[in-house]
């Protein structure tokens, strides 16, 4: 089975076809500036082919959808005769709600759910649905799977996801925290009990997926028990460009001082906070390295605060679930940054965590980087969210 998996932003589109009779990714790409001017770059990975990289012209999804189709199917770049052997198409999703707890094929019913799901996320579930609409206009009957990155947190406890506001607000508008990164968590939380031969059933996991957004998952026998994003992906850790958690009286203070406009305030939390805001620097953890190294106290204080609240957040979760067996950290920051990961294990001492320095060095690579004494251990594992979505889509339709 061959099974294509699509993530769609507003402007964007991201895929991977993977075989999944052996797991093999056959080839990737990306469809860029969507309705603007356009611009393909298709990498297969099977037969030799070369690589496309060039402008073209991308109207809509419809379009951009087309495009990959005619590269995968091509004489040139493509790495099947045809668009018949794409089995099925999964689809990354990032808001589900309640409504959806697990991974789902899409049908009319579901695409209504989706709509009524995009109050939640507006800047990320239209873009979603326009790519499965775009996918039904090209590919016709060819079964489709919805997978949501909120669904891995739904098993979290009324204690974690309520907020102590009136209780009207969750019946009424499911205002509650939902989580992200849910694939993320999901597919490094099971990779790490592989990793330590043991049943995930019988572990305490605490997943930190650390890049330009980051979150903190406590994962208790496979199952999410907390998380710390919430109703939206702008709190928990200061991130890229995002506050992370912040005093609501904060807000109502910037607003009435300045005159924003809700839409302005939020613009600030969202794109022009987190390390950024804190360093005047960058997002780039890369470049906050760098001008740290040079002396910039303010980058140094943004990378100080993350750090912190890594550690932090990630030693309530040991509260959360009474103990814990293992740490992970992925994505962009977490898999590459030997720095940031030395640093944040400096606060795990009370847990009896050593860092191994030669295993911290290595990169792209499943690594135990604690040492074997160490009682709690802590793995570098990089995360493969469109495995997971190949995965789940395989176990639906076929």
């Amino acid at each position: 089975m061959k099974i294509l998996v699509i993530n769609a932003g507003s402007s964007s589109l991201k895929y991977q076809l993977i075989d999944m009779e052996t797991e093999q990714l056959m080839a990737k790409g990306l469809c860029e500036r969507i309705g603007i001017d356009g611009h393909l770059k298709h990498s297969p990975l099977v037969g030799g082919k070369p690589v496309f990289d060039e402008d073209i012209s991308l109207p809509t999804h419809s379009e951009a959808i087309a495009a990959v189709i005619d590269k995968l199917t091509s004489p040139e770049y493509g790495v099947v005769a045809s668009m018949k052997e794409i089995d099925a198409v999964g689809h990354r999703v990032v808001h589900g709600g309640e409504k959806f707890a697990c991974s789902v094929l899409i049908n009319d019913e579901v695409m209504a759910a989706l709509e009524e799901c995009t109050p939640f996320a507006p800047l990320h579930n239209p873009a979603n649905i326009t790519g499965i609409n775009a996918c039904k206009a090209v590919m016709g009957d060819v079964p489709m799977v919805a997978v949501f990155d909120t669904a891995f947190h739904q098993t979290m406890p009324g204690k974690a996801f309520m907020y102590a506001i009136p209780y009207d607000y969750y019946k009424n508008d499911g205002v509650r925290r939902y989580g992200f990164h849910g694939t993320s968590h999901r597919y490094v939380s099971s990779r790490c009990a592989e990793l330590m031969g043991k049943p995930i059933e019988e572990l305490k996991i605490i997943s930190c997926h650390m890049g330009n957004g980051s979150s903190i998952a406590a994962i208790n026998g496979g199952k999410c028990v907390d998380t710390s994003m919430g109703f939206t992906p702008l709190v928990g850790l200061p991130m890229g460009t995002r506050c992370g958690d912040l005093d609501n009286g904060v807000v109502q203070f910037l607003m009435n001082k300045y005159g924003y406009s809700i839409d302005e305030m939020l613009n600030i939390l969202n794109k022009k906070s987190g390390v950024l805001g804190i360093s005047g620097v960058s997002s780039d953890f890369r470049d906050l390295d760098k001008a740290a190294a040079e002396g910039n106290e303010r980058a140094a204080l943004a990378l100080d605060m993350f750090h912190y609240w890594v550690a932090k957040v990630a030693g309530s979760y040991v509260a959360a679930m009474n103990g814990v067996d293992a740490i992970v950290f992925t994505a962009g920051v977490g898999e590459n940054s030997k720095e940031t990961r030395a640093a944040i294990c400096e606060y795990f001492g009370y847990l009896g965590v050593k860092v191994d320095e030669a295993a911290n060095s290595k990169r792209g690579e499943d690594v135990m980087i604690s040492t074997p004494d160490s009682p709690v251990k802590v793995f570098v594992i990089p995360t493969n969210e469109e495995l997971v979505i190949a995965r789940d889509t395989r176990d639906i339709v076929g």
